[in-house]
């Protein structure tokens, strides 16, 4: 698998697939890897140049004892598409890669995006108490500081294995299929607990909510209503966000945070009609 090496010197390993089609980028979630789109690098190949990361501490990528902090994936991923010598690309993200997204066009607004797919992402995770409840309720906060705070530690102590095993177990609904629990659990595994855990506070701490109007290119949120981020959550998103198009997966096509997983010819043929449009 290639690599690159950050300036600040992480080697990340990255996929670069399909023919002449114009770039989609497709970031992972936190403590999740590239390999989670293993049916998009062949579904989605033949039309588009499919390109995906792993964070660094993710996967293949190298395991620094520094930079777990969204802004500073964000800045992996513009080097990235500089290694790449790449001016614009279609964005991906699921999740926690949403977030990366977010935060490289706040950075950099989105002159190197030509279209963006935001999945099953709450604009903030945290309910912080100077939010009122009904902007908890709007964005789709899914802790509360406390829970934040003792889910921390749980993955950080003794037993954070079995912590985040059960943290990630509660995304997926009762019957999920176990050879994806058991795929999900798998690349679960590559992530060590000394990145992953600063990296999930620093993630659910942001606020993205002042960033979604500022996002001037066309937009697919894409949610379920089968999964803990609330479908609310991904019409807020939606709405906030200028021209933005919203597609929510129902319980007979696909459930759980992970729709690229439990059906992904629906999820292809949704991300292909957007980009085709």
């Amino acid at each position: 698998m290639p690599t690159f090496t950050t300036r600040d010197g992480v080697e990340l390993a990255y996929q670069d697939r399909g023919g002449d089609g114009f770039p989609l980028v497709m970031l992972p979630g936190w403590g999740q890897t590239q390999a989670m789109f293993r049916h998009q690098f062949a579904g989605l190949a033949d039309g588009h140049r499919v390109i995906t990361l792993d964070h660094r501490g993710h996967g293949l990528s190298a395991k620094p004892d520094h930079g777990y902090r969204i802004a500073r994936l964000a800045a992996d991923v513009d080097e990235l598409l500089d290694h790449l010598g790449l001016d614009e690309v279609d964005a991906l993200g699921w999740s926690m890669g949403v977030s990366v997204w977010w935060s490289l066009m706040d950075n950099s607004g989105t002159g190197r995006v030509r279209r963006f797919i935001a999945v099953d992402q709450p604009s903030a995770v945290a309910a912080v108490p100077w939010m009122s409840p009904r902007e908890q309720a709007e964005c789709g906060a899914i802790f509360d500081v406390d829970t934040l705070l003792a889910l921390g530690g749980s993955l950080a102590g003794p037993e954070g294995d079995k912590a985040r095993e059960d943290f990630v177990r509660g995304m997926f609904p009762a019957g999920a299929p176990e050879d994806v629990w058991e795929f999900v659990t798998g690349e679960l595994a590559t992530v060590p607990a000394a990145g992953a855990v600063p990296l999930l506070f620093d993630h659910c701490a942001q606020d993205w909510r002042d960033v979604l109007p500022a996002i001037d290119v066309p937009t697919l949120v894409m949610g379920a209503e089968v999964s803990h981020v609330s479908v609310s959550s991904q019409a807020y998103v939606a709405d906030r966000i200028p021209g933005a198009r919203l597609h929510v997966f129902t319980a007979d096509v696909a459930t759980s945070h992970f729709p690229f997983l439990v059906n992904p010819p629906a999820f292809n043929a949704v991300v292909e009609g957007f980009l085709a449009d």
